[in-house]
């Protein structure tokens, strides 16, 4: 296994449309959502650990899921799990974390990874990062793994790339923002566009400079702590710190003001299962559609439906298409699959009351 290889593995998000299974003290990465036997991160991490030495996957996520993560991931270490005292988005704690593992390893290449999406083929996966890893070695590249659509999906970024590139490997000519329905549907007529799932390679060299040229402010700022960083100095230097740091995606900070990116186009199945209707997708349905995590259920005129309990409960269905029915300790929710936008804003309700 190459010890140059990195990874970090993006677990700090609360997946509020997964509510009332994922909530703010126990959002989605720590679930089983898919009834597989293994947590969302657990799956995660051990995917990246058929490439990636253990030892080299950094765990980055909110001070309050400290013991999650070490609870779900007993192989990891403390100094391992990186915490952010305050939501910043993903540009802050990409630098935080390439600048640490920069000092550990000048010579490492690393892969970003969120911790809750679904992959089946997992050698593929595997297969995909290696190209990434090998490319980045070599080149002054800013990488990301592009998603194959399969619709004109109105919820995702999307990647344009060089249509006259015949390489596996495609230089990126720009990115784009989530579509309306017909600007989807022309995007995949072009052939050239891929969705951004959000998985980013490159060598810790490459993101470093990306930063000290397009944000020379927060890079700045994180600098001020590099003798801190893998020493017992470092929790406090981020504690007093990163709130400091712009709240901002590396997509705006970075990606798109960079011209050495690159996209591979992904070879392995792929789910963002961001909503339950993207859940429903992959779990295995009866004759009539209906997907069913947990429950023991009775059906009757009953169809496109999900449906999950704790506790294999009996739940009794008539007459019902294309619906969320969650049960979760003192929520019952059946909700409109169409409208499953809208839990984000249900979720804020239910917190108020």
């Amino acid at each position: 296994m190459n010890n140059n290889y990195y990874a970090i593995l993006m677990a700090g998000g609360v997946g509020s449309r997964f509510w009332p299974v994922s909530t703010t003290d126990f959002p989605k990465q720590f679930h089983d959502m898919l009834g597989s036997g293994d947590t969302l991160i657990q799956k995660t991490f051990s995917r990246l650990a058929k490439l990636i030495p253990v030892e080299n996957i950094l765990i980055l996520t909110n001070e309050r899921y400290n013991d999650l993560v070490l609870e779900q991931l007993p192989m990891v270490k403390q100094d391992q799990v990186l915490l952010e005292p305050a939501m910043r988005n993903t540009a802050p704690c990409i630098l935080y974390a390439s600048l640490k593992i920069q000092k550990q390893n000048p010579d490492a290449v690393m892969v970003v990874a969120p911790s809750d999406h679904w992959i089946e083929d997992e050698d593929q996966f595997a297969d995909n990062l290696k190209q990434c890893f090998d490319f980045c070695q070599k080149e002054n590249a800013l990488m990301t793994l592009g998603i194959q659509p399969t619709f004109p999906n109105t919820g995702f970024g999307y990647i344009e790339f060089d249509k006259s590139d015949s390489n596996p490997i495609k230089k990126v000519n720009q990115f784009r923002e989530k579509p309306d329905y017909e600007t989807a549907k022309s995007f995949l007529e072009a052939g050239n566009f891929l969705w951004n799932g959000g998985i980013f390679i490159w060598s810790v060299k490459s993101i470093s400079e990306a930063f000290e040229r397009f944000q020379p402010q927060m890079n700045a700022l994180f600098q001020l702590g590099l003798n801190c960083y893998n020493t017992s100095n470092e929790k406090q230097f981020i504690l007093d710190n990163y709130s400091k740091a712009e709240n901002i995606s590396i997509d705006y900070a970075v990606m798109e003001k960079a011209e050495n990116v690159y996209v591979l186009p992904a070879t392995f199945d792929w789910n963002d299962l961001g909503t339950w209707g993207s859940l429903h997708e992959k779990l295995d349905k009866d004759g009539q559609n209906n997907a069913v995590v947990n429950a023991t259920v009775i059906l009757e005129n009953a169809s496109n439906n999900i449906i999950r309990s704790e506790a294999k409960k009996l739940v009794v269905i008539d007459g019902l298409d294309d619906y969320i029915i969650v049960d979760n300790e003192n929520v019952l929710m059946i909700y409109p699959k169409s409208k499953e936008q809208d839990i984000k804003k249900i979720t804020a309700r239910a917190n108020e009351l």
